[in-house]
């Protein structure tokens, strides 16, 4: 469904007519851009646009079924970017993606969001608050979706930090670091950092591409040469990102790694400590079943003090024996 249309004439909304070829022409006309905010539409309801602005077919599908990695594609009559805003979930610890394909063409722009956690109406509303940048034409809107992008991954990068304090806490703990859940929540936390890293990582290249810079720069059509600063700008913080998600995803691995050693640790404590009590419990257990057994003439069978001398014994074997374990650490 169309969200929102608008026409922006020198940084300043005016509501666009219902008819789409109508917005397009009088943006045009005016030296303006018209912005067309759609959520998840049908194919039925992409078409008119498809139409309308002469939108690629891959470009379209790609829209429309989304599930796709951020990218930048360059056709006749569009550049098409996708971006995947990450949303953190203080309640269950979890992150979750969603998508905005942005289509960028001769004075108009199309945003198709899928998910909630695009910031469309929250860029719109404070574009709409800076007319100066606004007034750069469609370049603007999308350096502002990247840049509100970005931003926010650095806070969802923040918070994966302080979550994963957490969990090293409680690994590293002498009560938490045993617990049957604690591998589990690990692998939970990996898969949430796999997550953010399939939303981040890919922009890379796009970025570099607007900003111009290195190998893969190019001057792309559409895209306002003055903004070139901007998208470096935002290039560098998604840098930053994608070093923290770096960082992360190899702690995480060496607090698993940890956790495992520790269990290892544990379990050969617990495996010594029940040696040690068996090899206690086998001294008297022999004993007895020597004297157990029914033969006749057996030393010491009928005297008085046999049965007090026995067990003194096994009494004074099994002291010197925890004395030893006790020694070597293994009780």
């Amino acid at each position: 469904m169309i969200v929102d249309c608008a026409i922006y004439r020198d940084g300043r909304r005016s509501e666009g007519p219902e008819d789409l070829s109508d917005a397009l022409a009088n943006a045009r006309a005016a030296g303006g851009f018209v912005w067309i905010g759609l959520h998840e539409p049908s194919e039925r309801e992409f078409g008119k646009v498809t139409e309308e602005f002469r939108l690629h077919p891959l470009a379209v599908e790609d829209a429309l079924k989304a599930h796709q990695r951020p990218k930048l594609e360059v056709y006749d009559d569009s550049l098409f970017m996708v971006l995947k805003p990450v949303v953190y979930e203080p309640e269950s610890d979890a992150v979750s993606t969603g998508e905005v394909m942005i289509f960028l063409g001769d004075g108009f722009v199309v945003t198709v969001r899928h998910g909630e956690g695009a910031p469309l109406g929250v860029v719109r509303k404070r574009l709409e608050q800076q007319p100066e940048m606004l007034g750069k034409g469609p370049t603007a809107v999308l350096y502002a979706l990247a840049d509100a992008s970005v931003d926010h991954y650095l806070d969802v990068a923040t918070e994966l930090g302080t979550d994963l304090e957490e969990l090293e806490a409680e690994v590293f703990s002498p009560e938490g670091g045993g617990s049957r859940n604690t591998a589990s929540r690990i692998y939970t936390f990996k898969r949430q950092i796999l997550e953010f890293r399939r939303a981040t990582n890919p922009l890379a290249l796009p970025l570099t591409r607007l900003a111009n810079t290195g190998s893969f720069g190019s001057v792309l059509p559409y895209v306002d040469d003055s903004a070139r600063p901007f998208f470096r700008d935002v290039s560098d913080h998604l840098t930053r990102v994608n070093e923290s998600v770096e960082g992360l995803d190899r702690l995480v691995s060496d607090i698993l790694s940890a956790h495992l050693a520790q269990m290892s640790v544990r379990q050969n404590d617990d495996m010594r400590k029940i040696s040690a009590w068996a090899a206690m419990a086998a001294v008297p257990t022999m004993i007895a079943g020597i004297y157990g057994m029914n033969f006749d003439h057996m030393p010491e069978l009928h005297w008085l003090w046999s049965y007090p001398v026995v067990i003194a014994v096994m009494v004074v074997l099994e002291v010197l024996l925890y004395r030893q374990f006790k020694r070597r650490g293994w009780l």
